[in-house]
């Protein structure tokens, strides 16, 4: 799992302001041009544009596509990158299950994962990658095949505006249902808090790992619900079956931390199994964190492949 950012620049927008827009594509484009202003200003410099129209020279590579007016500029060398290596199908998996309603910070969990979807698509979009959208709760509520086209975002943004929490997590015939719809080789970006039986989670992330596929999954939580920093006894539901039930927090805190511990630890190692990476946010972190994670895990396996 990554570890949180050391170095994180002043253009990070707090994620409280950046619920309080309304237009989720004015939050995204927000998000991805304070990302790149900060990425200019922090040790990352250079980083971006490798995810642009170049990628940094590997030996073997053929001499005549070098940028020297680039390598004038920088200082490195970097190869003008083709069409075929630009390309991504990217689709995007975002839990709108009754747990992900919960917020203690005036937003919800799920507040913050379509901010987060509507953020990667905007920027793979800027990229000229194909992007889609599955949406699910008891099961697929809504599903946007990968596309590069006009219209293709607006049509994302729409969706995640329109999306309300469902009664129950359906995430494991999710998946199942994305591997049979994708018949092409891409990514898969899954957004959810992870709070579901895990019994079956690795057959069916390894479904969906199958054929080649990549997977990358951000588990998102509510500070309250890592910290359990309840004071009072109160009545406590179940975000998927409704029941309650009453507790005192003083007593069951300890408790309470080490179940989630082991549930957080049991999805990560299931992960790590696949070969998925996975990282781990609070609703409370700077959405450009996960950007960067994100960019920072897509040229890891691009510098894998090349060797």
């Amino acid at each position: 799992m990554s570890e949180p950012l050391a170095y994180p620049p002043p253009s990070y927008i707090d994620p409280h302001s950046l619920m309080q827009i309304k237009s989720f594509e004015l939050r995204a484009k927000s998000v991805v041009e304070g990302f790149f202003t900060g990425l200019h200003r922090s040790p990352y410099h250079g980083f971006s544009v490798e995810f642009t129209e170049y990628r940094q020279y590997s030996s073997g590579d053929d001499l005549r596509y070098l940028d020297w007016k680039l390598f004038a500029r920088s200082d490195r060398y970097y190869i003008k990158r083709f069409e075929d290596e630009t390309n991504l199908r990217c689709h995007i998996l975002v839990d709108n299950s009754r747990s992900m309603s919960f917020g203690s910070l005036g937003y919800t969990k799920e507040d913050y994962a379509k901010t987060l979807a509507a953020t990667l698509a905007y920027f793979l979009t800027t990229q000229r990658d194909a992007v889609g959208l599955l949406r699910f709760s008891e099961g697929v509520d809504e599903f946007i095949p990968a596309r590069y086209r006009v219209g293709q975002l607006r049509r994302i943004l729409v969706s995640l505006e329109n999306s309300t929490a469902g009664t129950s997590s359906g995430i494991l015939p999710a998946l199942e249902e994305a591997a049979e719809r994708v018949r092409k080789r891409g990514l898969f970006v899954i957004l959810s808090d992870f709070l579901t039986d895990v019994d079956e989670l690795q057959s069916r992330l390894g479904y969906l790992r199958s054929g080649g596929n990549e997977v990358a999954v951000f588990q998102l939580l509510d500070p309250a619900e890592v910290n359990f920093d309840f004071d009072a006894p109160a009545m406590f539901q179940d975000a998927e079956t409704g029941r309650e039930i009453y507790i005192d927090p003083k007593s069951a805190r300890d408790q309470y931390q080490k179940k989630l511990h082991d549930h957080l630890r049991n999805v990560e190692e299931i992960c790590e199994r696949l070969g998925i990476h996975v990282s781990r946010l609070t609703t409370d972190m700077p959405l450009e964190n996960a950007l960067l994670t994100f960019l920072q895990t897509r040229l890891r396996v691009t510098q894998t492949r090349r060797q």
